[in-house]
């Protein structure tokens, strides 16, 4: 694997550390800056739906420049919204410092999927997108535990401030390491939106909706469940994360070695064993161990079907892929968003903390199906559905066709 991929992860560990960190420093922002705990948790909120609206924003104005040009001018963004949160006077300044830090991260993600692909052959695409996801998943082992223990310890404004260092590093390599890839001939804007035409790049953007949400569902409620119904220690849920945080960075690296030799079996493997594992949680939540080790599950089965998701956007818009890919970056986000919401009306219903399980485990059925109908459909047409470029050269043409 090229060394430049090291320099994709540690911006992707620096994206993962801001994105999930606030959620252990809530009650500190919120002492701080004098508001309730809701009122903060617009930081998440509004982190969520920056990426959302963040993803084709930013990579749309980016179709001029060169993909390295913009990877480098993206996490500037990300370092100065960084920095803003550190240094904010009032509430309403840091939260519009975790936007501006939002913005950068669908772009980071979709446009650094497409170098990392590649920079590699052909056979090795998903691997080279699992390495660089690696930093994401990572982060949620050290960067979140490590950077909420900050926070609580010396202030949060410090952690933030690490942050915006991580991002510099992270800068400083994409610089030094990332090469210069040159775009491909007669590649436009309108180019990049035929993609959204193309049924199997839609079908793809669903399931990583339904089947990432289906993680979220469960996960996002995490805490009451296990101190409520599994009997743990409020303390003991920043260990139950880094186990959720293990298992993710483990799926990650399955899910990408494997996407490259059989990507669709992969999908319906781990889409399957996620909607079977989440329903199960109902059960296995009221004891400690089974509780752990089925979150560990969760966080493997879930990011397993990362990688393979993205390589599919990317076959499927193979040649104008840099948008779509983004934007399937943005309904990660998008399944968080939905099934945080759909787990929370279950629970405001009163069937109990492990009620979200089974909407996860709806939404990773769903997600499935989606996957077997994308398959058949394929199998109809007889070849992938994937968008030849205009302009594009006679092997990205013939490549498009075979991808």
């Amino acid at each position: 694997m090229p060394l430049a991929l090291l320099a994709l992860a540690i911006g992707a560990f620096g994206i993962g550390t801001t994105e999930f960190v606030i959620m252990g420093l809530l009650p500190e922002v919120a002492g701080d800056f004098g508001v309730s705990i809701p009122t903060a948790g617009l930081l998440v909120t509004g982190y969520a739906l920056g990426v959302v609206i963040g993803a084709p924003l930013m990579t749309v104005l980016g179709t001029k420049v060169s993909r390295k040009r913009m990877l480098m001018l993206l996490m500037g963004l990300f370092i100065a919204g960084n920095l803003l949160s550190a240094v904010a006077p009032a509430f309403a300044v840091m939260l519009i410092g975790r936007v501006v830090a939002s913005l950068a991260h669908g772009a980071f993600f979709g446009i650094g999927s497409v170098v990392a692909a590649e920079l590699v052959a052909p056979d090795k695409k998903a691997g080279a997108i699992a390495m660089m996801f690696t930093g994401l998943t990572v982060a949620n082992v050290v960067g979140v535990p490590l950077g909420t223990l900050v926070g609580q310890q010396v202030g949060w404004r410090v952690t933030f401030g690490i942050v915006a260092a991580l991002g510099v590093v992270g800068l400083a390599g994409v610089a030094k390491l990332v090469p210069e890839l040159s775009r491909p001939e007669g590649v436009q804007l309108r180019h990049e939106l035929a993609a959204f035409k193309n049924a199997q790049v839609l079908l793809s953007m669903a399931m990583t909706v339904l089947g990432f949400g289906g993680v979220f569902a469960a996960i996002t409620y995490i805490a009451p469940m296990m101190t409520h119904v599994a009997g743990f220690a409020d303390g003991s849920v920043t260990w139950l994360l880094v186990l959720f945080g293990l298992g993710m960075v483990g799926g990650n690296l399955v899910g990408g070695r494997f996407a490259d030799r059989a990507l669709m079996p992969m999908l319906y493997v781990s889409l399957g064993a996620l909607a079977v594992v989440l329903a199960l949680f109902t059960l296995t939540a009221h004891n400690k161990i089974a509780a752990a080790v089925t979150i560990a599950l969760i966080g493997a089965l879930g990011f397993a079907t990362v990688p393979p998701l993205q390589k599919r956007v990317l076959d499927q818009a193979h040649g104008a892929p840099t948008l779509a890919s983004a934007v399937n970056i943005g309904a990660f986000n998008l399944g968080n968003a939905l099934s945080a919401w759909l787990g929370g009306i279950v629970i405001a219903a009163g069937f109990g903390y492990t009620a979200p399980n089974w909407v996860g485990a709806a939404l990773a059925a769903a997600a499935l199906v989606l996957a077997v109908l994308s398959a058949a459909l394929e199998r109809r047409d007889g070849v992938p559905g994937a968008v030849v470029v205009a302009g594009g050269t006679p092997t990205e043409q013939r490549s498009a066709v075979r991808h």
